[in-house]
């Protein structure tokens, strides 16, 4: 009875990884071969998560005004993120688009200069920071890239996006006949248990 729920689970993981890995590889084939149309759906993505995000918020402050004497915070984010959602949706895609760029340029900046400050920091310490001083100097370089050049930026974005998904559905697939080669040989070392 108990190795046959193990099997049963074993097979539910197998075909939900399989069914996984092949989804993350067909998206990132989508991405690759309809750039376009996977640039309008990422802007309304975007527009959507920003919108169950601050409803999602907004339910979490109301339900913790009793206990969180800041819970208009959490509130005001709320309804920030779903203001932005349907903003977002009205002047689509364009403000998804401009958000998506300019988050992205922000955060390289941000990195950039957490890589130099951390270059200064080995500096001063006396071990080897040249390596983390050019990190951030390129990222520092690629945040100005990625606000002069918006369509360089959504074209990085949506590789990054293709490249993960189908190095993820590769990983899934590899993992999904893994783990049918490990139920093999947990039967076959259960059978050779019951032979001896």
């Amino acid at each position: 009875m108990l190795s046959e729920d193990v099997h049963k689970a074993f097979q539910r993981g197998w075909w939900g990884l399989v069914i996984r890995g092949l989804l993350a590889i067909a998206l990132g084939i989508l991405v690759l071969v309809r750039p376009l149309e996977s640039v309008a759906a990422f802007a309304l993505l975007i527009a959507i998560w920003a919108i169950f995000g601050g409803i999602t918020e907004i339910v979490h402050a109301i339900d913790l005004r009793q206990v969180f004497a800041s819970w208009w915070v959490m509130l005001l984010g709320g309804l920030v993120s779903v203001s932005f959602g349907v903003a977002a949706l009205y002047y689509y895609p364009g403000l998804s688009l401009a958000f998506a760029v300019t988050w992205t340029s922000f955060w390289l900046m941000f990195s950039g200069i957490l890589g130099i400050a951390a270059a200064i920091t080995e500096y001063r310490l006396g071990v080897s920071w040249g390596w983390t001083l050019a990190w951030g100097l390129v990222a520092i370089a690629a945040a100005v890239i990625a606000l002069v050049s918006p369509p360089t930026t959504l074209a990085a974005i949506m590789g990054l996006i293709a490249g993960f998904a189908l190095v993820s559905g590769t990983v899934l697939l590899i993992g999904a006949f893994r783990i049918r080669s490990v139920v093999g040989e947990i039967r076959h070392s259960v059978g050779e248990m019951k032979r001896a």
